[in-house]
């Protein structure tokens, strides 16, 4: 088992998976430093976006899963901020740091959708990365499986195969699973926004559908999902759309609290269909919709005047 302590100063301890996630967020900020240069954006003003970004995204993901899991933390209310100790959900990160985002760019001025495009790389190398995160704290992990699974069918090396036995059992390295999604969602956004046909806010879109697909059949596996007791007629559908997934991975992992729905794997079907119907419908109500190759236009800020507040 890999010690989730990287090293200490003093009374200090410094986690791997703090310093994965800070890796994270400086990949996923220099993607989008290379890419705004093409558009005569600085590199501050991404600098000043990721400031704002993290936190925001930090603090939604805390909330986001604290309130679904609000049984486990109300009787120690202190175990809310220990996110060192993992509990990040994804879902509330990309709120918070779209939150975030919406007011620092109408401050300055720039189409959101324009430096959402420019963001959507890092935005998924930038989870690509963090799964190791989960890796190394042997959390958001499937269901049992057998060793002969992991070394004879997935071919994994010891150093994987042994994080995931924990306490005796091996489990799916659902991290690993989703983390190579998001390398080729990475692969597929880096070709996207050089073809000629993208528009505006698009690549953005297509990372959302790109990632909610992977999530919704990775998260069927896990056992770890928030879950809640749904309509008959809406598990037995998205059982029906999860299980080719079966024809490879085996069962589907257990639900956590006893529902018959996880929450991420609607949210991710939701997300897929409003994200098309985004694409469509900008394309037809949106007069001169810019081409993703366009220039990046500043409107003006009206300086705020001293009378103003009188």
């Amino acid at each position: 088992m890999i010690n989730p302590i990287a090293f200490s100063l003093g009374p200090i301890s410094v986690h791997w998976y703090g310093i994965i996630l800070g890796t994270a967020a400086l990949v996923g900020l220099l993607l989008a430093i290379r890419e705004g240069k093409r558009f005569n954006m600085e590199p501050d003003f991404f600098m000043d976006l990721l400031l704002i970004g993290v936190p925001s995204a930090i603090i939604a993901a805390r909330i986001y899963y604290v309130a679904f899991q609000w049984e486990n933390y109300k009787n120690n209310f202190v175990d809310v901020f220990k996110i060192w100790e993992g509990g990040i959900a994804i879902y509330g990160a990309l709120i918070g740091a779209i939150i975030g985002a919406l007011f620092y760019v109408r401050r300055k001025g720039v189409s959101f959708w324009r430096i959402a495009d420019i963001c959507a790389p890092g935005l998924i190398v930038g989870q690509m990365i963090g799964r190791w995160g989960n890796f190394i704290n042997q959390e958001a992990h499937g269901g049992p499986v057998q060793e002969s699974f992991l070394r004879g069918t997935l071919h994994l090396p010891d150093w994987i195969v042994n994080q995931m036995n924990i306490q005796g059992t091996f489990y799916h390295p659902t991290f690993l699973y989703e983390s190579l999604w998001n390398l080729a969602g990475l692969l597929l956004l880096f070709w996207l926004r050089r073809r000629p046909f993208l528009r505006a806010g698009e690549l953005f879109m297509s990372y959302f559908i790109w990632y909610s697909l992977g999530r919704f059949y990775i998260e069927g596996l896990r056992t770890d999902s928030l879950d809640f007791t749904g309509p008959e007629w809406l598990a037995s559908l998205m059982n029906s759309l999860w299980s080719p997934m079966s024809l490879l991975f085996g069962e589907a992992g257990a639900m956590t609290y006893g529902g018959n729905i996880r929450i991420s794997q609607l949210l991710a079907l939701l997300i897929i269909f409003a994200a098309i119907v985004i694409i469509v419908v900008r394309r037809k109500i949106v007069p001169g919709l810019p081409k993703y190759s366009d220039p990046i236009e500043r409107k003006a800020i009206k300086p705020v005047s001293a009378n103003s507040g009188k």
